[in-house]
């Protein structure tokens, strides 16, 4: 498929060229030298301002001290002026070729003052805004990633983002604007692409034009219920009047597999399972024959040496990224046209000749947009937009959970890949990553969305100046279709010894079944209606109003309803909203916001609720004493805002607020004589909540805003805080006496607060010819439950109010016990009643009773969920060349390390065994090791357990890991192919580079990438290394504009 679209691609660029009118080339016989000085608007000469030749690339020039340049060009060529904090000025050579010393005049840049931002309301100058918005370049986010949000960690202030798989498919990262702000349902931003609710993570890059995030109640008020955890608002490409353009994207690499935990092989591997054995007063599990068989592999069928691993899993995987786009047109009509490839395949190795069929995980989507703007009249504007994808994906028949786990459970003693008579193998029930990769059948999964919106924009000058009517109508369907075609093969165990004869001794465990089919599919309809009047004018060159009132209807529908007759009900959210603003001098600024939204989750009288919101902003640099004083501040200024805005996601269920009525599985009655004519009892199921309200987050924002130097130095920074009230919750602790314990109603009983501060900052400048931006940004957060549904406890550490959400739990380790006496004279622990011995960790008894238990577990390290995320990136450009790098941070972030690895022998023989551990410094008895050093009560690693012992697996500081590091995100080099080359193919623009993502992590933690989880591991915070990695990326690419 991927071959058939790129060669579309390379067709239909071929027939452009065809169709592009043949421009005859100027041979430039003459090369005069022109000379000239360069001054700002006050006369003064601009050092080392650059100037090239627009036809000739390579050629360029500084000016001098005096401002001065001379260079000799092509008559017909055109100069191009730039410096920083200045207008690029584009100059004919026919114009001043005959002049002694021409004078070009560079005006000053305004642009970062003069910035329009994408708001709830439209657009507004970036000056004027009180509340807390971020506007991000495109360019920033160009990494060659499958969707968007893998390039918005270290990129965007105010947002932390998690990317903890690289599986293609499921390789998206979570975020959260200014992090995780309720322990209720809804903890995620919403997402608003040209408008309407959506998903972004399937939209090229390619296709989006402007990427505003809004923080702050101020900006996110008009929004209503939907951006109580901020807003996201995406803006795709229109065309823009003028001649044909087109543009090409083709990008080829290799997604390398990422660090993932080291494995011992089988000799090591039954070493330490005598160590562990012996160490608990238990027989060796091998015999010295036995050792010799495994280190010399004298026996692969009984005793394998197997690197499952290096064995089904692939070094590299391909992947490719194709787009083309053109945009056009004329005074009445312009479109923007895409199409995008995107094609992904996984680390597994496949099978697909044997089989007839792919059990890699793959992923192919294609993309297409059209929008099309016509100005019907002089005042009357219509927007037409559809886009969407089409996804087809392969995955093998086991789940990815299954797959990563065998590699985790099965060492590399436990069975050979194949018995050497043929039989597919099994031990104790566990079977290989092969079994689970290849055998078991496939899946393949269809994905449609279709995305279709039309807009009005109607001037009203004629009522009033500055009156906008809009009015938005958006259809939205998605359909996903799953076929499994599952099959199971035969398995077989082999007894741990031979025959007399020599032949292996073997049994079924499992019998064949052949392939079956299963379809499933779900897909849903949503309708978007908002209609809006909007207002901005200014008067006397002092006074600007704005106003902006509008009303929306959102509405979906799933069309795999089931039984539940709740859900064929269409889910609905309705809202009023407005904004006021006004300025004086663009000096004085004051904006109020609100929001009168509606919800189906409370009952009648309570569905509306009112939210507002007030902001106010000082823009001291257009004082005039600023002026006089500091004339190198551009802009310099002050705002604050507060505002409220309501949460109605409650989770669960539909309607809380209606009790549901359910049939007694095991409770009748008789009517009439005892015994006879039973009738079916029934009991409370759901109880309902009346009462239940909105979850209200109050948000303070204090903001401060500058710019120097012509531009050369920007900067924004932000402190919030926000609380939150009422966060629904299922009740926890229900007294007996109520008969409600087992079937507790939802309450608004918890309260949370979230605070923390986010900034950014760039500075570009110029050193000759080279041009480069150094930019910087951090976001940090912190939270604290002020108040839950929880039973008094006189523990007051064990109970999260007061405490910080997703707190990391645990146990204080105070290292390993010393000797028999330490072990005596210590509060008994008591785990899995198993006897604790020298070399074991030793804990500490907090409440002081003697024993160690889980009263004993108190709040330990930080969270699970990174406080801190930071980026630091550098872009420079000489010539034709173009250089970026981005390094991308986090930090305030703990987890567990638990599992088979770490937990050596928690099971048996089931599990591998950390090559660290080996190799690192950890307790072994002396009358093992024949050292009594080894006896280490500081080693890193405790004494190896055997089995059913849990006192060293328990989550403890001893397990706990900081999971801070600084990452290589990207890197990439860029050449821009001079136009004199590129013209003789009709081609006005060529660009070629490699970007290299993830290249390189440096962290504390190093057994396996620090964000790398399973989603059970990320809720429960202990991390076992066995998820598909987080890749890296080495990519090429090629990039045409004709």
């Amino acid at each position: 498929m991927k071959r058939i679209f790129i060669l579309l691609l390379i067709t239909t660029l071929w027939g452009v060229q065809d169709n592009i009118s043949a421009q005859q080339l100027r041979k430039e016989n003459n090369t005069p030298e022109v000379q000239g000085i360069i001054k700002d608007i006050t006369g003064n000469p601009i050092i080392g301002a650059t100037v090239i030749a627009k036809n000739q690339p390579g050629l360029g020039v500084t000016s001098d001290m005096d401002g001065k340049f001379k260079i000799k060009v092509g008559e017909y060529d055109i100069l191009v002026i730039s410096y920083i904090g200045y207008t690029t000025q584009e100059i004919p050579v026919i114009r001043i070729k005959n002049k002694k010393e021409a004078i070009v005049t560079l005006q000053e840049d305004n642009q970062t003052i003069d910035e329009v931002v994408v708001t709830a309301s439209g657009h507004q100058q970036k000056k004027t805004l009180t509340g807390a918005y971020t506007t991000v370049d495109i360019a920033q986010l160009t990494a060659p990633s499958s969707n968007i949000t893998n390039s918005l960690a270290g990129v965007v202030p105010g947002i932390i983002a998690v990317q903890s798989s690289g599986e293609p498919g499921e390789d998206m990262s979570e975020f959260w604007i200014r992090g995780i702000s309720t322990f209720g349902a809804n903890q995620g931003a919403l997402v608003l692409v040209d408008g309407v609710e959506r998903s972004f993570n399937e939209i090229p890059i390619e296709d989006i034009e402007s990427f505003s995030v809004l923080k702050d109640a101020s900006a996110t008020a008009i929004y209503g219920q939907r951006g109580a955890n901020g807003v996201v608002l995406v803006t795709t490409k229109q065309g823009v009047a003028g001649k044909v353009k087109i543009n090409a994207k083709v990008l080829a690499g290799l997604d390398a597999r990422g660090p993932m935990p080291e494995y011992a092989n089988a000799f090591t591997y039954a070493s330490l399972a005598n160590e562990a054995r012996i160490g608990r007063y238990e027989s060796p599990r091998y015999t010295r024959e036995e050792l010799d068989i495994i280190q010399n592999n004298l026996d692969p069928d009984l005793f394998p040496n197997v690197n499952w691993r290096d064995l089904m899993l692939k070094k590299v995987s391909p992947k490719y990224i194709a787009n083309i786009n053109l945009s056009g047109g004329g005074t009445n009509v312009t479109y923007y046209v895409s199409l995008g490839y995107n094609s992904q395949a996984g680390i597994y190795k496949s099978k697909s000749v044997e089989n007839k069929y792919n059990t890699n995980t793959t992923y192919e989507r294609f993309n297409y947009r059209a929008n099309v703007n016509m100005n019907v009249t002089k005042t009357t504007l219509v927007k037409v937009g559809i886009g969407g994808y089409l996804i087809n994906r392969t995955q093998p028949g086991s789940s990815t959970n299954d797959i990563w786990g065998s590699f985790s459970r099965l060492t590399p003693l436990s069975i050979p890949r194949k018995y050497s008579t043929g039989e597919e193998p099994s031990v104790d029930g566990v079977k290989t990553p092969e079994y689970y990769m290849t055998k078991t059948g496939y899946k393949t999964i269809w994905q449609n969305k279709m995305e279709t919106n039309i807009r009005l924009e109607q001037d009203l000058d004629f009522i009033t100046q500055g009156l906008k009517f809009v009015g938005t109508f958006a259809f939205d369907t998605y359909n996903e279709n799953e076929i499994k075609r599952i099959k199971t093969p035969e398995l077989w165990e082999a007894e741990k010894y031979r025959d007399p004869d020599g032949n292996l001794i073997l049994k079924r465990v499992q019998t064949a079944q052949l392939m079956g089919q299963e379809s499933t599919t779900k897909g849903d309809k949503r309708y978007y209606t908002e209609a809006s009047l909007s207002y901005s004018r200014l008067f006397n060159q002092k006074h600007r109003f704005g106003a902006f009132a509008m009303v929306y209807l959102q509405e979906k529908s799933d069309t795999n309803l089931g039984t539940d007759i709740i859900e064929s009900i269409p889910k609905r959210n309705l809202a009023y909203s407005g904004r006021f603003t006004y300025a004086y001098k663009d000096r004085y600024l004051v904006e109020t916001n609100w929001g009168y939204t509606g919800s189906e989750n409370f009952e009648k009288g309570k569905q509306f609720g009112f939210f507002p919101a007030f902001s106010a902003g000082w823009v001291i640099s257009e004082e005039p004493f600023m002026k006089k004083i500091a004339p190198w501040v551009e802009m310099l200024k002050i705002r604050a805002s507060y505002g409220e805005v309501g949460n109605d996601i409650i989770g669960g269920r539909r309607f809380p607020y209606i009790g549901l009525v359910n049939s007694h599985p095991d409770g009748d009655y008789s009517f009439g004589e005892f015994g006879t004519n039973k009738i079916q009892g029934y009991r409370n199921g759901t109880i309902g909540t009346p009462n239940l309200t909105w979850e209200v987050a109050k948000k303070y924002n204090l903001g401060f805003d500058l710019s120097l130097f012509h531009g050369k130095f920007t900067g924004v920074a932000d402190i919030f805080l926000d609380k939150r009230d009422d966060i629904f919750m299922t009740r926890s602790h229900m007294p007996e006496t109520t008969g409600l314990a087992d079937k507790a109603p939802m309450a608004n009983v918890g309260k949370m607060k979230s605070y923390g501060f986010d900034w950014n900052a760039a500075y570009s400048d110029q050193i000759g010819q080279v041009k480069f931006t150094i930019r910087a940004n951090m976001t940090y957060q912190n939270t604290e439950i002020l108040d839950k549904d929880e039973a008094a406890n006189e523990l007051w550490y064990k109970m999260e109010k007061g405490f910080r959400m997703n707190q990391t739990r645990g146990l204080i380790a105070m290292g390993l016990f010393k000797d028999e006496e330490d072990v005596r004279s210590s509060p008994r622990q008591d785990f899995g009643g198993k006897e604790v011995l020298p070399g074991d960790i030793k804990y500490k008894d907090v409440n002081g009773d003697g024993v160690v238990n889980n009263d004993d577990i108190v709040p330990i390290g930080y969270r699970t969920v990174p406080g801190v995320q930071y980026g630091m990136g550098l872009s420079t450009s000489w010539k034709n060349f173009e250089f970026n790098i981005l390094f991308q941070g986090s930090g305030k972030c703990d987890f567990f390390i638990g599992g088979n690895g770490p937990h050596a022998f928690r099971n048996g023989q089931t599990g591998n065994i950390l090559q660290t551990m080996v190799d690192d410094n950890r307790w072994i008895p002396s009358e093992i090791s024949g050292d009594i050093s080894t006896e280490n009560p500081n080693a890193n690693w405790p004494r190896l357990t055997w089995g059913n012992n849990d006192n060293n697996n328990q989550k403890s500081t001893f397990w706990l890991r900081d999971g801070r590091y600084i990452r290589l995100k990207n890197i990439e080099l860029r050449y821009n192919v001079p136009t004199t080359f590129t013209r003789k193919f009709f081609v006005s623009n060529m660009q070629i580079g490699f970007i290299g993502e993830n290249l390189h992590t440096w962290s504390p933690f190093k057994l396996w990438d620090p964000e790398n989880a399973t989603t059970d591991e990320k809720n429960s915070g202990v991390r076992s290394g066995n998820a598909y990695p987080i890749n890296r990326t080495y990519s090429c690419y090629i990039k045409l504009s004709f």
